[in-house]
């Protein structure tokens, strides 16, 4: 069996450098607790959850697994329906032992954390970030590229960004690689570009256990990088944070009218889907397809990065994370063939 261990898995306490983005509601007991049975570490979104939810979805991962998970809070004023102190106190309260933070400065955060004997992660898209998250304690950096799918805060691509924040980060400090990465060779690439780790949002949309409808994760296997487009378009909840989704019914109606602003959009207000307990959602809403909704979920919100082309079949979360290491493993063990003497 292939072992890729590294700083990050000893900071993290985990077995392999692989770690399930926060993938908004998509994400779930299930899915975190598998990707970390499996040896990864799994992350569970909970900004948007009431604080009773909050506890009861760690617990419920608890339940699933004893090894590492997170949780991650976006800490922009402006989509969060929690002053992020109370929500804080109720992760660490329910056990969260890995916090991690974006689309903000997790500094007045970092010292509750470590109190509570917890790990702070904290996404950044820049070397300036980075510098700033280091000097405030943060444990670890999530260096996402602009390929990114869902909520994106970089406007750097991946390649450049991460050798930049491995630079300014001190030594101890690992680094996960966000953005574009879906498979093995992506892993390498990024540990060759000085990350210690890669994060992993597109792939495992398609995993067996999210909670991703099954025609968004047939729509996300199907597409090619170019599918995967970026806009402000899915504003009803964060307006104006940039974000990457396949290019749908509802993009291609808006990007044929002219690309209008807000409150003269095709179709604006329209309920197009429902949830289970018959909740509409609206055209521009930014909900993804959930299972359990009906309606036209195709034109909803599918996030996806450009890796999207590279996420295969629709599989286990264990089978994704064995892919990951076991082609991640041969590729560098492939590439010393280069540094070989003659």
């Amino acid at each position: 069996m292939s072992t890729l261990r590294t700083p990050l898995c000893d900071r993290l306490g985990i077995d392999v450098p692989v770690v399930q983005a926060p993938i908004g509601s998509v994400s779930c007991p299930e899915l975190a607790a598998a990707v970390s049975e499996a040896g990864g570490l799994g992350t569970l979104a909970v900004t948007w959850l009431p604080l009773d939810a909050t506890e009861s979805v760690i617990e419920a991962t608890r339940e699933r697994t004893d090894r590492p998970f997170g949780v991650n809070l976006v800490l922009d004023p402006d989509t969060t329906i929690h002053e992020t102190g109370a929500h804080l106190e109720t992760c660490l309260d329910a056990g969260a032992e890995i916090v991690s933070f974006s689309f903000g400065d997790a500094a007045p955060y970092v010292d509750r954390v470590h109190e509570a004997g917890g790990t702070v992660v904290q996404t950044v898209g820049s070397a300036a970030e980075a510098r700033e998250a280091v000097d405030a304690g943060v444990d670890v950096l999530v260096s996402q590229g602009w390929e990114a799918g869902g909520h994106v805060q970089s406007d750097v691509a991946t390649m450049p960004l991460v050798p930049a924040v491995a630079d300014a980060t001190a030594e101890d400090v690992p680094v996960i690689a966000a953005g574009g990465i879906a498979d093995g060779r992506g892993l390498a690439a990024a540990l060759a570009l000085g990350a210690d780790g890669a994060w992993l949002g597109t792939r495992f949309v398609t995993a067996t256990e999210s909670r991703a409808h099954a025609d968004y994760q047939r729509a996300v296997r199907d597409a090619d990088a170019l599918d995967a487009v970026r806009s402000e378009l899915y504003d009803g909840g964060w307006p104006g944070q940039p974000h990457r989704t396949l290019a749908n019914s509802t993009y291609q109606d808006w990007t044929e009218a002219g690309e209008p602003p807000a409150g003269e959009r095709p179709g604006e207000g329209e309920a197009v889907a429902r949830y289970g307990d018959g909740h509409p959602v609206a055209r521009y809403d930014d909900d993804p397809p959930l299972a359990g909704m009906d309606g036209d979920v195709e034109s909803l919100a599918m996030y996806a990065g450009q890796s999207a082309d590279l996420t295969g079949a629709v599989r286990p979360a264990a089978e994704i994370v064995d892919e990951l290491v076991a082609e991640a493993h041969d590729r560098i063990d492939s590439l010393s063939a280069f540094t070989r003497d003659p």
